[in-house]
This record gives C-alpha cells, sequence and structure tokens, in this order.
C-alpha cells in the first residue's frame, strides 16, 4: 500500500486503510482540498474539467471526484474516457478554473491518482501544490448548501476537437502523410490510447487497414507493464519484426508518452521521440529547446547545430514548461518520450508528437532507422534503488556531492554529475519510493558502468556506520 502526496498531484495505490492508500476516504480528502483552492481564487461558481485513462478504478474515483467537486459548489464537465493532454486542453477551450486528471500514467495496474491542473490547463507550480496541501492537512472544508451544489455534464466529444486542432497545426501535413501510405502496429495498453491513436492516424489519413491494433482495446487490464519501455515492448516488436510495416507506436495509458519502433522491430529509443520531433521543428521554426536534466544530450547537440540554444531543466512537466517560456522554447518535453509543442499547449502530448513525427517521416522519404541514424547516438542507462522508510535521501545526495565535489556538479534537481560529455543523474522520484539513476555516454557499457558505481557508492554511504 502506498499513498504519495506531492506538489504535482495525488498518487497511491487502491485498496487498504485511509492515510495509507488512495482510498475513498483520501480521494474526497485531497479532491477537497484542491476544490476549495480553485474557490480561493474566484467569487463565481466555478467550473473543473475531469477526464481518467482506462484503469479498472477510474470509473470509481470518477464518481467520487465529480461528486465531491459539485458538494463544494463547483460545475463539473467530464470528459469520461480520454488523455491527458485532451483534459489540459479542454480546461482552456472551456475557460475552467481547472482541472483534474484521474490516472496514474506510467504505473502498474494497482495504482491511480489526481494529477491536478490550474486554469491554463498545466500542471500546478509548486506554490499553488504547496497550498492544495495545506487545504489537505487541515480539512477546513466547507461544502455548499443544497440550492448552490455544482452541476454535472458529460462530454465525451472533446477529444474529436482535439485532433482537428492538432490537423491545423502549420508544421502537421497530413497530404503528406496519406501519401506516404504508412502501415503502422498501435500498442496502447489497452488504455484510452487504443480509442484516441487510430482515431488520430485516420484523421491524418492513413488507411484504416494499413492500421494493426495490439492492446487497443480500453478495458483497464493492462497487457504488459505499461510504461512504454523496450523491455516491455517485445509483442509489438515481435509483430513488425514478423509483418511488414513501416513503424509502430507506442503510448502510455494517459497518452502524453510516445515510443516509437523501427520497421525492423527495433525501439527508435524513447529519448529520441522528442529529438526527432524537435529536429523537424527546428528545421521550420527557429528557437530554443528545452528538456529535463535525465533526457539525453542528443537534443543539445541537434539544437545547437541549428545555431539554437538548449536549456536543461529540473525532472517534472511543470518544470520544463517554467523553463520553456523562460527560453521562449520553440519545443521541449521530456526524455521519457514527452513531447511538449507550444503551437498547441504546454503539456506532454503524445497525439500532437505522432503527427508531427509522422510529418517529418513523410517529408524524410526514409524508412524510421534511417531518420535514426541521422542522429546522435547516446545510450542512457536507466537504473533505480527502492527506498525504505529509513533511508534519508537528502543525507545520501550530500554525500555523493562531497565524493565528487572535483566534478562539475548540478544540484538543481538532485544531483547531476558531468563527466565531459558522459553523465550520471541522481535524484528521487516523485511518484514511486525509488532513486532514480539515470546515466548516458556514447558506449552503452560506460552508462551502465557509470549507472553502477554510483550505485555502489550509494551501497556504501547506506552501509556506513551512522555517526
Amino acid at each position: 500500500m502506498s499513498l504519495i502526496k506531492s506538489i504535482s498531484g495525488i498518487r497511491g495505490t487502491i485498496g487498504g486503510p485511509p492515510g495509507n492508500a488512495l482510498t475513498p476516504v483520501d480521494i474526497v480528502k485531497y479532491t477537497a482540498a484542491y476544490g476549495m483552492w480553485v474557490l480561493k481564487g474566484t467569487s463565481e461558481a466555478p467550473t473543473v474539467v475531469i477526464g481518467r485513462d482506462a484503469r479498472l478504478s477510474g470509473s470509481m474515483l470518477t464518481s467520487i471526484v465529480a461528486g465531491t467537486l459539485q458538494g463544494l459548489g463547483i460545475n463539473v464537465i467530464d470528459l469520461g474516457l480520454s488523455t491527458t493532454p485532451t483534459v489540459e486542453m479542454a480546461v482552456t477551450h472551456f475557460e475552467a478554473a481547472g482541472g483534474i486528471i484521474l490516472t496514474a500514467s506510467h504505473n502498474p495496474i494497482q495504482w491511480n491518482a489526481l494529477k491536478l491542473l490550474n486554469s491554463r490547463g498545466e500542471f500546478l507550480s509548486a506554490e499553488a501544490g504547496e497550498q492544495v496541501l495545506e487545504f489537505a492537512d487541515q480539512e477546513n472544508f466547507v461544502f455548499a448548501d443544497v440550492k448552490k451544489i455544482g452541476t454535472y455534464r458529460l462530454d465525451d466529444t472533446f477529444l474529436d476537437q482535439h485532433i482537428e486542432a492538432i490537423l491545423a497545426l502549420e508544421l502537421v501535413d497530413a497530404e503528406a502523410i496519406r501519401g506516404a501510405d504508412f502501415r503502422i502496429a498501435v500498442d496502447a495498453v489497452n488504455s484510452t490510447g487504443g480509442i484516441a491513436v487510430p482515431k488520430l492516424l485516420e484523421a491524418l489519413g492513413v488507411a484504416p487497414e494499413n492500421i494493426t491494433k495490439i492492446n487497443c482495446e480500453p478495458t483497464g487490464y493492462f497487457a504488459h507493464n505499461p510504461e512504454p519501455l523496450p523491455e516491455h515492448l517485445h509483442e509489438i516488436s515481435k509483430t513488425i519484426e514478423q509483418g511488414n510495416f513501416h513503424l509502430g507506436i507506442v503510448v502510455d495509458p494517459d497518452v502524453d508518452r510516445l515510443a516509437l519502433i523501427g520497421e525492423d522491430g527495433t525501439p527508435f529509443g524513447e529519448e529520441y521521440t522528442l529529438v526527432a520531433v524537435a529536429d523537424y521543428v527546428l528545421k521550420h521554426t527557429p528557437g530554443n529547446t528545452v528538456s529535463n536534466l535525465s533526457s539525453t544530450g542528443a537534443l543539445r547537440d541537434i539544437t545547437q547545430k541549428a545555431g539554437h540554444t538548449y536549456h536543461a531543466s529540473a525532472v517534472g512537466e511543470v518544470n520544463v514548461v517554467e523553463a520553456m517560456k523562460a527560453h521562449h522554447a520553440v519545443i521541449g518535453g521530456e526524455g521519457n518520450g514527452g513531447v511538449i509543442y507550444p503551437a498547441l499547449h504546454y503539456g506532454r502530448d503524445a497525439l500532437a508528437g505522432i503527427a508531427l513525427f509522422l510529418t517529418h517521416l513523410a517529408r524524410f522519404g526514409k524508412s524510421v532507422n534511417a531518420l535514426r541514424s541521422t542522429y546522435p547516438n547516446y545510450y542512457i542507462s536507466k537504473n533505480k534503488i527502492e527506498l525504505t522508510p529509513d533511508i534519508d535521501v537528502d543525507l545520501v545526495l550530500a554525500a555523493i556531492v562531497r565524493k565528487y565535489a572535483k566534478q562539475p556538479v548540478n544540484t538543481v534537481d538532485g544531483v547531476r554529475i558531468d563527466f565531459d560529455k558522459d553523465w550520471v543523474h541522481l535524484r528521487k522520484s516523485n511518484t514511486e519510493p525509488i532513486i532514480r539513476i539515470y546515466s548516458e555516454s556514447d558506449l552503452i557499457s560506460t552508462a551502465n558502468n557509470l549507472a553502477n558505481k554510483l550505485i555502489m557508492d550509494i551501497k556504501e554511504i547506506l552501509s556506513a556506520p551512522k555517526e
């Protein structure tokens, strides 16, 4: 059982006693806290947009969240089965005061979460998130009189408007995509991407008979680990390897992360989703780029080659968006396959990423693997250490900083240590009880060795006698 409370939202496992998991009691408490924060900023009856992925617990969360918001006097627009970027865009479309996305993203089936949005359809700032948590701690909730209970409206059509907005983007060329006659396999891990991705592909001109659907029934029974990493994508890779496809498309349960598969079943590399899309955008829109400290240096390289400036932010969508605005970035995101294209909206959007990538590939005129070969080749080793309650992460990271004091060290978000173009980044996860350890080099063996060296350092620190 787990319940993780952070400024980015409330995430936990379903079932168990209140306070130790995401139980109905906790759902009411944190939804009410968010509702109080929304009400603090307005004198009129506000509207909040909600939507969910296909998790088994999703309908339960929807009922509780909608009822709690209504009880506070807040009007609710429910998008039903939807995607994270669709809810984000709906918030501004409906001029709502905020939004709640009911999804635990890449976490396994037993998890769910409340992801909280502001009136711009963006994740809450650190300050706003702290205010929500204060409301939750104080539990000074004031519910509405019976005549002021909020309204409820179901609108499961907004995905179509999201897709229309993508097709209207200047850099999306549906005619070129249609002319390429792509044959595409899609793995949506039995969540809402199974609805959204095929619908988008058909709108872009991909023939329905050229779309092979794998795990595209939104049942919520995830067919494999929902994080779109190569080790979880054997089924689609094998399908492509044995078939006749141009590429494969994989999304996570809430469709904000995009992974691609080459024509021979080889993963394109989730780090290179953003690199490829940025390459295309920079060719047509001069400007800067942003990704987080745990993302590949390939984005830096192609940005500098194009004559522009790359900036690194702390991990987390809200931090990337803040840096993108500060540095006027034309494209940005995270190395987990999260593409943020501000010409559409400031949020990770796998659907926008698909449309931009397919346009890029159609105009490139060669294979996915040929396109991948045009980018600098780096390898990232992604590792983690499970945390126990007795581990003081801050003390561990401080010890690492002291140990590597002679190297360039960045402590904006955890600890990142640079070794020329190689690097290693350690940070406590906001979504799981783990320390993430990412390292990168132009050789996979070097990246693995770097990660293993830091893992050994951490174990040595943890085993040292307490002073």
